[in-house]
């Protein structure tokens, strides 16, 4: 499905680009010759990480830059960082990769007091985006890619508990996060109606074998995980999607959901418009942002 097209010159931000699909990604972008920003948590995942690369690809153009996602501050810290690195290369960005993810089986909050996969999961790529998009203006056909998933099907959202304080379960906590993805893609897209040089892609990797879901969990959701990641396909199959979107020519797609380099329907309840406007708004109150400033219009 993908071509090895050269894309020398484009640059691309990959969150969560440590290890699994956002690794993997970020590899295949940098050995296609994009300059590649990599975002990770850890100082030293992100060196080792960037070793890794380097020794795949010697001449890759490649920057790791270090930032918590359970801290909307660190989220801003991040964005004027890449702003301040693209200033001084005098060039803007073509795509955003929002990938960075997280499981955890007990109930935590952000530094912000958010229930903790909504936070890491949704609300900082959300704000990530907006802090972004003036960079992402200034490219000739930029994208937005949010890394989703599967889950998100057969799930709804409890708007009279949002931060899930009544009652907290893990795995519709990352369910409803995954959701939220979707619907903050389709919304994106409908305020971004008129700039068809930026485009907003949802992505569903599939089952993959990953440590994700082991690195935060306990009991029974650790066992599912273990189970559920041996049927999984390798990081570089469920990296193929991301790494698709985010180089190939599209035409004029408007479809917003893909899974396995092609578009898929996403649920009913993603769909929906309503939905999608409530979390926006709701979104943008957690932030503390109004997106009008950022040029964002219902």
């Amino acid at each position: 499905m993908q071509s090895d097209q050269n894309i020398t010159g484009k640059t691309f931000v990959i969150t969560g680009a440590t290890s699994g699909i956002g690794l993997a990604t970020a590899n295949a972008l940098a050995g296609r010759g994009g300059f590649v920003i990599g975002v990770g948590r850890s100082p030293s995942r992100c060196q080792e990480a960037e070793s890794f690369i380097k020794s795949n690809y010697p001449k890759a153009d490649l920057l790791y830059l270090v930032a918590d996602f359970s801290s909307l501050k660190q989220v801003k810290r991040l964005a004027a960082e890449i702003k301040e690195v693209l200033a001084s290369r005098e060039r803007g960005l073509d795509v955003l990769i929002n990938n960075a993810g997280t499981f955890c089986s007990w109930y935590t909050t952000s530094a912000e007091g958010h229930e903790m996969q909504l936070a890491v999961n949704h609300l900082a790529p959300f704000l990530l985006t907006h802090e972004l998009l003036p960079l992402l203006r200034k490219a000739p056909a930029a994208r937005i890619l949010t890394v989703s998933s599967g889950s998100h099907y057969r799930t709804w959202i409890n708007w009279r508990d949002i931060q899930l304080r009544r009652h907290y379960n893990c795995l519709w906590a990352y369910k409803r996060s995954k959701l939220a993805n979707v619907l903050f893609t389709a919304e994106l897209n409908r305020r971004l109606k008129g700039e068809d040089r930026i485009r907003a892609f949802a992505v569903d990797p599939g089952l993959v074998n990953t440590e994700m879901g082991l690195k935060a969990t306990v009991g029974l959701a650790n066992w599912i995980w273990k189970k559920r990641r041996h049927k999984g396909v390798s990081i570089e199959e469920g990296a193929a999607t991301s790494v698709f979107l985010a180089t190939e020519d599209l035409g004029d797609t408007r479809e917003i959901y893909w899974k396995d380099c092609q578009p898929k329907k996403p649920s009913r309840y993603s769909l929906s418009e309503e939905h999608a406007k409530r979390l926006w708004e709701l979104s943008e109150r957690m932030c503390g942002i109004k997106s009008v400033d950022y040029g964002l219009r219902a």
